[in-house]
């Protein structure tokens, strides 16, 4: 069976750095794309707290194994394309030893590529969004669970790597913390204080976990969430990451949240939450990325 890239599993870090880049046209079109991107990989591999991730377009460019459902982000109701080419994940417990990398890596990337995005982010109050609600409650607690749902299985193109969402998410907190906790809570479809999901009459059908908590065909669409706060005092929100063996799964759960799907219901937590950027990405296994 094919290594996931390990850090994907990994406990969640306090500090955390999130940097995407857009190659030029001319590095995509090279003979020598993969010797241009070897040092970058074989650090990636090396420090001890870094994912990377591929977009299309660099992938098709690297490679002829192409994971099957692998795609560049298209707009999705609200949510605007902001696709590039190469993602990369730093996490610590100490922001100088994530700074330290996360400028290592970029030094490596700066000669052929530009920095499109850069989010700081950090922990929250023990996993809490900026809202005060637990973040990733759902997510599946067993390693095999974790595996499952964030793997693409044994036996298909990219096996050991994953499908991934990423999305920074711009909330309007005066606007949310003007409710009442019991409306925050309905919005949420949680209790805030001890995260425990509301049942029966209690849950709206336009809550957050109504819209994304998906069984198709009696199959829960698990994913594994690693998403964390950012910003400050006037800007901030929630950099979203979505780890999954399928990569409709979390395709499945925006067009739930943005009345895409045939109810329409929409997602009230997109009246408090706003994506500014959207990418699909493919992290491949520790073997793939040898290989390179």
């Amino acid at each position: 069976m094919s290594t996931p890239q390990p850090n994907i599993f990994a406990p969640l870090a306090s500090c955390h750095r999130h940097l995407e880049y857009r190659l030029d046209e001319s590095v995509l079109q090279s003979q020598d794309l993969a010797n241009q991107l070897r040092p970058l990989i074989s650090a990636t591999l090396a420090a001890e707290h870094a994912v990377i991730g591929f977009g299309h377009r660099l992938w098709a460019a690297l490679s002829d194994a192409m994971p099957a459902e692998l795609k560049p982000f298209s707009k999705l109701g609200p949510a605007e394309s902001t696709q590039a080419d190469i993602w990369l994940w730093l996490a610590a417990d100490n922001h100088s030893a994530v700074l330290d990398t996360s400028m290592a890596l970029h030094r490596l990337l700066q000669p052929y590529a530009q920095l499109v995005r850069e989010i700081d982010g950090q922990q929250y109050h023990q996993s809490r969004d900026l809202t005060g609600f637990e973040d990733g409650s759902a997510n599946p607690k067993t390693d095999d669970a974790r595996q499952q749902a964030a793997c693409i299985p044994t036996g298909e193109v990219g096996a050991g790597g994953s499908y991934v969402l990423t999305q920074q998410w711009l909330h309007d907190l005066p606007a949310f913390n003007a409710q009442p906790v019991s409306a925050q809570e309905g919005i949420i479809g949680r209790t805030k204080k001890e995260s425990v999901e509301l049942e029966g009459d209690a849950m709206p059908v336009n809550s957050h976990v109504s819209r994304t908590d998906v069984k198709l065909d009696g199959i829960a669409q698990k994913v594994w969430r690693r998403s964390i706060p950012w910003g400050g005092v006037e800007n901030n929100g929630l950099y979203f990451v979505g780890f999954a063996c399928e990569l409709k799964r979390l395709e499945i759960q925006l067009e739930r949240m943005f009345g895409l799907t045939d109810d329409g219901v929409v997602d009230q937590l997109t009246q408090y939450s706003k994506p500014m950027s959207s990418s699909w990405w493919y992290t491949p296994s520790l073997e793939t990325l040898t290989a390179l």
